[in-house]
């Protein structure tokens, strides 16, 4: 167990007003959580401080090899006041695996859910309490080693902020317009997809300014080698209904293994219905939609988003689940 020492803001900020428009990772609350790992000594120094820029030398090795892991969940308020997280263990057991991949030391289970849950209840009074609001949390990870050379860094900051926030979308839950990317690859299996890292996230930018260019909100990423299977959002995990049944890509180390995709498909299997964790082609898609066998999303016809350019890639405007 972690022996957490606080160190309360004396200057706290304006919380938002109630009703105030939020956006997504703009705001910020007043305090985050910090630890450090030195190698021999392992994860030391735990603390709650107020929210603060952090000083790292230019060398430091995250500015130049990329070691860095992210995870991201949320706080929510119940109506008795309490703060309520959505299985905040999953998110550690998650963190760890990308940080096995990435060569980052492990940080035991109970004292990421314990940390998340310490700075959350400081800044409880900072969880919205308006339709589709939560408290966003980001717990991360960087390399602090200040060396240039490739080899995994001996000094590390573990580190969570808060930032309340309303939906990822502007269109909130709306059905959100989907760009199939077949030029650039985000990952393939034996990468590094299934970790939660910034790399994976640059490597994508270049197509989701394609996408936006074009009218779209995110990008639905093929596989890296042949090209036509399906395998995620940028910001989510995809399943479909197909004949009654739910279709979801299956995890093959590229693909995020999303925790509210872990969470829908259990209660899928749990309310009885037919659940297939497979490859899913582009083309099997638009012909379960020819067919009348897309059910859901049953989006995926051109005069339902603005039309491409004419060198584009194959495109849909279709609803998926969120990936947090």
């Amino acid at each position: 167990m972690l022996n957490i020492r606080v160190e309360r803001t004396t200057t706290p900020k304006a919380k938002p007003a109630p009703g105030q428009k939020l956006g997504f990772g703009h705001i910020f609350t007043d305090h985050m959580f910090i630890m450090n790992y030195t190698e021999g000594q392992g994860w030391h120094d735990a603390r709650i401080v107020p929210y603060q820029k952090i000083e790292l030398d230019p060398s430091a090795m995250v500015f130049h090899y990329g070691q860095t892991m992210f995870e991201g969940l949320k706080a929510y308020r119940g109506a008795n006041g309490e703060a309520y997280l959505f299985r905040p263990d999953m998110n550690a057991k998650r963190a760890n695996n990308s940080n096995d991949r990435l060569c980052i030391p492990q940080i035991p289970e109970e004292d990421f859910v314990q940390a998340i849950k310490a700075v959350v209840a400081i800044d409880k009074d900072w969880i919205p309490t308006e339709p589709g609001t939560s408290l966003y949390i980001r717990p991360f990870i960087i390399a602090t080693d200040e060396f240039l050379g490739v080899a995994p860094s001996k000094t590390y900051l573990f580190i969570v902020i808060l930032s309340p926030s309303g939906a990822y979308y502007e269109s909130g839950l709306a059905p959100v317009g989907i760009w199939i990317e077949d030029e650039y690859v985000r990952a393939v299996r034996g990468g590094i997809g299934f970790a939660k890292t910034g790399g994976n996230y640059a490597a994508s930018l270049i197509a989701q300014v394609k996408a936006h260019d074009g009218g779209y909100s995110q990008v639905l990423w093929l596989d890296g080698v042949e090209r036509k299977y399906i395998e995620e959002v940028g910001a989510m995990n995809i399943m479909f209904k197909i004949d009654g049944k739910i279709v979801t890509p299956m995890l093959n180390g590229s693909i995020l293994p999303g925790i509210t995709r872990n969470s829908v498909l259990f209660l899928c299997r749990q309310w009885g219905m037919e659940v297939e964790e497979r490859k899913v082609s582009v083309d099997e898609l638009i012909e379960a939609q020819k067919s009348g066998k897309l059910e859901e999303p049953a989006s995926w016809r051109r005069s339902s988003a603005p039309a491409p350019p004419p060198s584009s890639a194959p495109w849909a405007s279709c609803a998926t689940w969120t990936r947090s």
